[in-house]
């Protein structure tokens, strides 16, 4: 084995989890755990892993961030035409990683994600740092640009067009909403003997399994 890869090996040593402790809906497990990550002050706790595939079936990943957690699913924006906006309109399947080292805890997500409803991407984009707009107008997300400078242009011509007035979400930015089917919680314990659970889809209730590690 590569010697510095060797060298990061730790144990694990998180407590339980225990199928008799954890919330029977998991989102409301979920909520539990994000505010433990938040507690333990993780960096970007909402930070997670969206994984989707082409029309081809190659997968592709990247680090998006969580906005929303209800009921109905796990909620991120971006722009429609960035890849993973085409993706996700080629084939809604996608999943989600949450990592949260420092609680030695893992969250799985599987399901199916699609736009949100306008309202909620107007009153996200409404909350934004102005600037952070402006970036989102200016930006062809996942084109190839010439140069950071070209980036920086479009920024600018932006900003100036619009110096006062409140910046109006483009149709090409928005929600997604990742409704799930199943979701796993992991939990590191010592000598890699670690605890999962996993909950399934069952009708409008949820089962719950325990997964071999």
């Amino acid at each position: 084995m590569d010697e510095t890869l060797a060298a990061l090996r730790r144990e694990y040593a998180g407590a339980p989890l225990d199928e008799s402790e954890v919330d029977s809906d998991p989102i409301g497990q979920f909520r539990r755990w994000l505010d433990d990550a938040v507690r333990a002050e993780v960096p970007l706790a909402n930070g997670m892993t969206l994984a989707t595939v082409d029309g081809d079936g190659r997968p592709a990943a990247r680090i998006v961030l969580l906005k929303l957690a209800d009921e109905r699913g796990f909620v991120f924006f971006t722009s429609y035409d960035s890849r993973k906006g085409r993706e996700l309109s080629q084939d809604p399947r996608a999943a989600l990683v949450f990592w949260w080292p420092q609680l030695d805890r893992q969250v799985r997500v599987e399901g199916e994600a699609r736009p949100v409803e306008s309202e909620l991407s107007d009153r996200y984009f409404s909350q934004r740092p102005r600037q952070s707009n402006i970036s989102a107008i200016a930006s062809p997300q996942s084109a190839p640009v010439s140069s950071r400078a070209e980036l920086e242009r479009r920024a600018r011509e932006v900003s100036e067009a619009q110096p006062e007035d409140e910046l109006s979400r483009p149709a090409s930015w928005g929600g997604y909403r990742l409704e799930p089917t199943t979701i796993e919680f992991w939990q590191g314990r010592e000598d890699r003997l670690h605890d999962r659970l996993r909950y399934r889809r069952a009708g409008a209730a949820w089962a719950i399994d325990r997964l071999a590690p």
